[in-house]
């Protein structure tokens, strides 16, 4: 079943089963997820970042762009969510899909290379007597996924 709308849900973390229709915002982890809106089934997992995704919530709804081109998905599902409506939007060629892949690559280069070095995240060095260190986003993402 398609879907047409998403419904903003912020959550602390996000749930182990997503309902269709609902666009889940996990703000601590500049992150959103969701259900593909064909109704394929497959989690569409959004990271708001400078060369990623962005967010604009207006009180109301959320927009997030650029659109989501679900390529890797059977699907290959394409849209935009615009005040929480899906737009859909046309199929990509592989050739346009490639060089909008290099493109972002290049992006994000760019973004790393102009940061200052004082912006620059680091890890805390780990101290002999601790027992557990919190997982990494990547890590917590990477387990609710299910790899």
């Amino acid at each position: 079943m398609t879907i047409k709308g998403l419904t903003p849900q912020f959550v602390e973390h996000f749930p182990e089963k997503l309902e269709p229709g609902q666009l889940y915002l996990a703000m601590e982890f500049a992150t959103a997820a969701h259900l593909c809106a064909c109704g394929c089934g497959n989690k569409v997992i959004t990271p708001f970042s400078p060369t990623d995704w962005q967010m604009s919530f207006d009180g109301e709804t959320v927009s997030l762009k650029p659109s989501i081109g679900n390529w890797t998905f059977r699907c290959r599902s394409h849209y935009w969510v615009r005040s929480g409506r899906i737009e859909w939007a046309g199929d990509m060629s592989q050739e346009a899909i490639d060089t909008g892949r290099k493109w972002d690559a290049q992006a994000k280069v760019r973004q790393q290379a102009n940061k200052p070095n004082g912006d620059e995240v680091r890890q805390p060095t780990p101290i002999a007597h601790e027992k557990t260190q919190a997982p990494s986003l990547l890590e917590k993402l990477k387990k609710w996924l299910g790899f």
